[in-house]
Parts: structure tokens; sequence; C-alpha cells
């Protein structure tokens, strides 16, 4: 980062260090703006943002600002109950430099549904990107437990990625974890949401994901990346019709296929990183 750009940044970070030692939480302004199947929202001030977030949805009805229900604190790091939401221990950490939660709860009546992924993206100046950066964007239900779902980071300042089948709350991470404990953490994941399937779309998908297992464990990235491939395939041309891919606000449906396309996208960007810096 340039002189100039940490003369232009450093009065937010300081606010952003003052606010996080304030409260265990403090609501941040957010405005929302809707184009299509695209959300863009601004938290923190229009003209000076501390974070924008962009949404794309596959395919979304009912699509709005007051039906994506957003909002964002400020949290405390050091809070005991954030932290036992992060599984890593000591390993897993949110920076004083962006300690911003940001919840995406859809309001029950509010009428949105979507099928299978959303691809978000949170974009902060607040936080510096280096090439093989450990920031990650992490994902939970309301108060339980974040999990990893990134699957990019990319400069500008920095941009995580990820995608997500439903909602609701997302952080950014320092995730100090060895990759190759990440990635059985990700399969496991997979494995546990295919067990929802009947025999039938199961299996076929399990083998993909043994042929990816196997090929990660002999450092056989390609191939581990064209078994993952096959897997996305299978399940996006499942989607629909034989494997659920259904979120809706009311809360009465499961879109596994979400789950399993989100699921294989953040795994195969672990898998890549494991792959260029063997960490």
């Amino acid at each position: 980062m340039t002189i100039a750009a940490r003369s232009f940044f450093a009065p937010m970070l300081l606010l952003l260090s003052a606010w996080s030692s304030v409260a265990a939480a403090q609501s941040l302004p957010v405005s929302v703006n809707v184009s299509g199947n695209i959300a863009t929202v601004i938290i923190g001030a229009e003209n000076n943002p501390i974070a924008d977030v962009t949404l794309s949805f596959d395919d979304a009805n009912g699509l709005s600002a007051a039906s994506l229900g957003v909002s964002a604190q400020m949290v405390s790091i050091s809070d005991p109950a954030l932290l036992s939401r992060l599984s890593g221990g000591a390993l897993t950490a949110m920076s004083s430099s962006f300690p911003v939660m940001i919840t995406i709860e859809p309001p029950a009546l509010g009428g949105l549904s979507q099928h299978r992924v959303t691809h978000i993206e949170v974009h902060t100046h607040a936080l510096p990107y280096i090439a093989g950066s450990p920031l990650r964007l992490f994902k939970a239900q309301l108060n339980g437990p974040f999990r990893d779902i990134t699957d990019g980071v990319l400069p500008g300042s920095v941009r995580t990625r990820g995608s997500t089948p439903g909602w609701s709350q997302f952080i950014i991470v320092t995730d100090l974890r060895g990759t190759s404990g990440v990635i059985a953490e990700k399969f496991a994941y997979l494995r546990t949401q295919l067990a929802a399937l009947p025999i039938g779309e199961r299996t076929p998908l399990s083998n993909y994901l043994d042929q990816a297992e196997d090929a990660v464990a002999d450092g056989r990235y390609s191939d581990a990346a064209a078994a993952l491939d096959s897997f996305t395939a299978r399940v996006s041309s499942r989607s629909g019709t034989f494997i659920p891919d259904l979120w809706r606000a009311t809360r009465d449906t499961q879109n596994i296929a979400g789950e399993l396309l989100a699921g294989a996208s953040t795994l195969g960007f672990s898998i890549g990183f494991l792959r260029d810096f063997g960490i």
C-alpha cells in the first residue's frame, strides 16, 4: 500500500479499532441496491464505506432490499461467545482492523426464494492483500459455528469470495490452520450433505469425492480438480429434478444441490491453495 493510500485509510482503520473496543456489538448503517439477480450492499457511510458486499444469485425470486434482511455489526474480536463459534481456536481469529459481522437473514414473510447458490463477495480496504493470504470468508447460521466457505481471495484491497445456498452470518477470518486439515473438514462436510440423498443419487457423487480425496493424498491435484469438476457437473445436471435445489424464506425446503455446489467450490479453492503454497 502506498503512503498516500495509508494516509487515506488510516482514519478509517483507527475508527474501526476504536469501535471494536467500545462494545461487544454495535450496529452499522447499511444500504442495499437490487438490480435483477444482483444485490449490492454498502456498509458504513456511502461516501466512505467500511465494506461493500455483492450478492449474485443463480436464480432468485422476490429479491428486494427488504426481503434480504441485511444488517451489519462491529463485534468484539475477544468476545467469548464469538470465539466459541470458531473451531480453530487460536489459529482462527478476526482482525481488529475489520471486526465486522454481516448478517443476511431474510424475513420469513418477505417472499425471497433462490435456486442453487448465491455468490457472495465481501470487499474492504481495511485489510491488506498479499499473495497466499490466510484471510478467509466464514459463514454460520445465527449464533451457530462458523465454517470456511472461501472460493477466492483477490486484491483490491481484499475481496473474499464464496458461495452459499442459504444464509445468515459472515465474517472475514485470518485462518492459520494447516490446509490439509481444512480440506479434510470440507470433504467431511460434503459427505454429510450427501447423506440426505437417496442411494442412487449419493453413490456416483460419493465416488467422485473418493477419487478427489485419493488424488489429494497422492499430490495429484489436477486429478482432484477433474474429479470435483465431474462432481459439480453431475450435481448441476440433476439439480431441481433429482436433487432438491430450492431455498426460501419460509425455511421449509432443503437446498441440497446448493450445499453440494457451494461445498465443492470451497473445497476446490483449498485444494488449489495447497497445490500452490504447500501449507
